[in-house]
C-alpha cells in the first residue's frame, strides 16, 4: 500500500514526543500490556503494538497522528478487542491506539432524536441510556455488553434487530474524523438528509480504521416501541428452519428478530451458561427464535399467530412462547452467547457468510458438504432473518497443517459457493486480517484497486492500520 519503510519500533525521541501528548499514564510499553492489546476475539492471534496510547481528547489524537506521520509510524485502531476478523490486531508493530477513554455520551437530543456520543461508549450503555428517554438504538451485536460503538461503526455491526431496523450505517448522520495529516473533519451534518457532495459518513463506516480515526458519532434514534414477543421454536430438520426462515417474510410478517441455532449450537450455549431454558428432544435439530415488536399488542399477537400458521407446514414441534421478561431475557441469553459457548469447546476459525434470504437453506447445505469434503466440522448459527450464517469452523483434533492450510482450501470454495448463491463473505464482522486473502472471490483487480486508491487518497503512507482488508 506504500512506498514508505514503516518504522514499527520506536525511537527513545519519539515515546518521549508521545508521553508528552498522553502523559506518562496513557503510554505503556510493558509486554504484558502490549499483549493485552494485540489479540481481539480472532481465533488465537497476537499481534503486539510497539507502544500502547490511550488518548482522551481529540487534540492528543491529533498530535499522535502528525507524529505518526511524520516519522511513518503505523497506527492501528484499538476498541473493545471483541472483533472477530482481526481488525483490531496490529500486524506491522507501531501504536496500538486505544480508544477506551473516549467514552462519554455527549448528548442526547430528544427533540431531534439524535445522540452524539464518543467511539469508546459501550453499546449496551448506549442503548440502556436512551431507551430510559423513550427511544430506541437497534443495532444489537451479540457482544453489545462489551464492544464499543466506535468498532460497531467500523465494521458496520448489526445484530439480531438488523432484520427490523436495519445496521449501523442506517443509523449514523455524521462523524468527526482526525486524518493521517493530524486535521480534524467532520464528515458530513447532523440531518436526516444531506446531498451535498461525495458522502464521506458512509465511506468512513465498515472502514476498520484505514481511512481516519473517528473521535465522535452523531446517532439518529428511533422511538422505543411499547411490546415485544418471543417464540422459541423446533424443527426436526435444519434445513425446514431456514425455509420457513423466507415463508414467514412472504406471509407479510417483518420479526424484529429471527435467529437461526443448530442443535449443537443450542447444546454448547446451554452447558456454557448452566441453564436448560428449553427442553431438547432427541429429533430438535434446529431452531428459531422469532420476535416481534410494536406499540399494537393485539396486533402482535396476531402475527404471532399467523407465524405459528406458517412454520407449521415446515416439521416443526411444540412452539414455546417467552410468558416474561424473565423467560424471554434467558432464551436471548442463550442465543448471545453461542459464540463463547463455541469457542470454549475448541480454537475454531468463524466465517460471517450472508445469502438472500430464500438461499439460506441451500447456503446451511453448501457449509455441510464443504465441511465433509474438506473434513471439518462446523456449528452453525446467526441472523436467518437476513440471510446471515455465522459458520463456526471447529479445529477438534485436526493437525497443525490441515488447519493451516486444508481448512483455508475448504473456505474458499464455501466463499466461492457464497457468491455463486448471490450472496457475499462477511455480513457484518469485516474483512480485517483473516478474509483479506478472499476479497478477489468478491471483487476484480480493477474493483480492488479502486477500493486502494481510496485508501492511498486518505492514507498516502499507508500508516493507517496496515495490512487490513487488502
Amino acid at each position: 500500500m506504500s512506498q514508505f519503510e514503516f518504522h514499527s519500533d520506536l525511537s527513545p525521541d519519539v515515546i518521549a514526543a508521545l508521553k508528552a501528548i498522553v502523559g506518562p499514564d496513557a503510554l505503556f510499553l510493558d509486554q504484558e500490556t502490549r499483549s493485552i492489546y494485540g489479540h481481539d476475539e480472532t481465533e488465537d492471534l497476537n499481534f503486539p503494538p510497539a507502544v500502547v496510547l490511550k488518548p482522551k481528547t481529540v487534540d492528543e489524537v491529533s498530535a499522535i497522528m502528525k507524529i505518526a506521520s511524520e516519522y511513518v509510524i503505523p497506527v492501528t485502531p484499538i476498541g473493545a478487542r471483541t472483533g472477530l476478523s482481526g481488525g483490531a490486531l496490529s500486524l506491522h508493530g507501531g501504536i496500538g491506539l486505544s480508544m477506551e477513554k473516549f467514552n462519554a455520551i455527549i448528548d442526547i437530543d430528544e427533540r431531534n432524536l439524535q445522540c452524539t456520543l464518543e467511539p469508546g461508549v459501550i453499546t449496551q450503555v448506549f442503548q440502556d441510556a436512551v431507551k430510559a428517554k423513550g427511544l430506541m438504538y437497534p443495532p444489537d451485536p451479540a457482544s453489545r455488553g462489551s464492544c464499543f460503538i466506535g468498532g460497531n461503526v467500523s465494521e458496520n455491526s448489526g445484530g439480531p434487530k438488523a432484520v427490523k431496523y436495519g445496521v449501523t450505517k442506517d443509523y449514523v448522520l455524521n462523524l468527526q474524523v482526525v486524518l493521517i495529516s493530524g486535521e480534524v473533519i467532520w464528515t458530513g451534518a447532523n440531518t436526516l438528509k444531506n446531498s451535498t457532495g461525495y458522502n464521506l459518513t458512509q465511506l468512513m463506516i465498515g472502514s476498520e480504521g484505514t481511512l481516519g480515526i473517528i473521535t465522535k458519532i452523531v446517532m439518529r434514534l428511533i422511538p422505543h416501541p411499547k411490546h415485544d414477543l418471543l417464540m422459541l421454536v423446533p424443527f426436526k430438520s435444519a434445513e425446514k428452519a431456514c425455509e420457513a426462515v423466507s415463508a414467514i417474510f412472504r406471509a407479510g410478517i417483518t420479526p424484529s428478530g429471527m435467529e437461526f441455532m443448530e442443535r449443537d449450537a443450542i447444546v454448547y450455549a446451554m452447558d456454557f451458561i448452566g441453564e436448560e431454558p428449553v427442553p431438547l428432544l432427541p429429533e430438535d435439530q434446529a431452531h428459531l427464535l422469532i420476535e416481534v415488536d410494536g406499540n399494537d399488542l393485539e396486533a402482535l399477537m396476531s402475527d404471532c399467530e399467523r407465524i405459528a400458521e406458517v412454520i407449521e407446514a415446515f416439521d416443526c414441534g411444540e412452539v414455546l412462547f417467552a410468558e416474561d421478561q424473565a423467560k424471554k431475557d434467558q432464551l436471548w441469553k442463550l442465543r448471545r452467547r453461542v459464540g463463547e459457548a463455541v469457542k470454549a469447546q475448541s480454537i475454531y476459525k468463524e466465517e460471517d457468510t450472508v445469502v438472500p434470504r430464500f438461499q439460506l437453506p441451500a447456503l446451511l447445505k453448501v457449509v455441510k458438504e464443504v465441511g465433509k469434503l474438506y473434513g471439518f466440522r462446523s456449528v452453525c448459527y446467526g441472523h436467518a432473518g437476513d440471510g446471515n450464517l455465522h459458520v463456526n469452523i471447529l479445529r477438534d483434533e485436526m493437525c497443525e497443517e490441515d488447519w493451516n492450510k486444508t481448512t483455508k482450501v475448504g473456505i474458499r470454495l464455501l466463499f466461492e459457493r457464497v457468491k455463486a448463491l448471490g450472496g457475499t463473505i462477511s455480513g457484518e464482522h469485516g474483512i480485517g486480517l483473516v478474509q483479506r486473502d478472499y476479497m478477489d472471490i468478491m471483487f476484480s483487480e480493477s474493483h480492488l484497486e479502486l477500493m486502494r486508491s481510496i485508501k492511498r487518497v486518505f492514507d498516502p503512507k499507508g500508516i493507517l492500520n496496515p495490512g487490513k482488508i487488502f
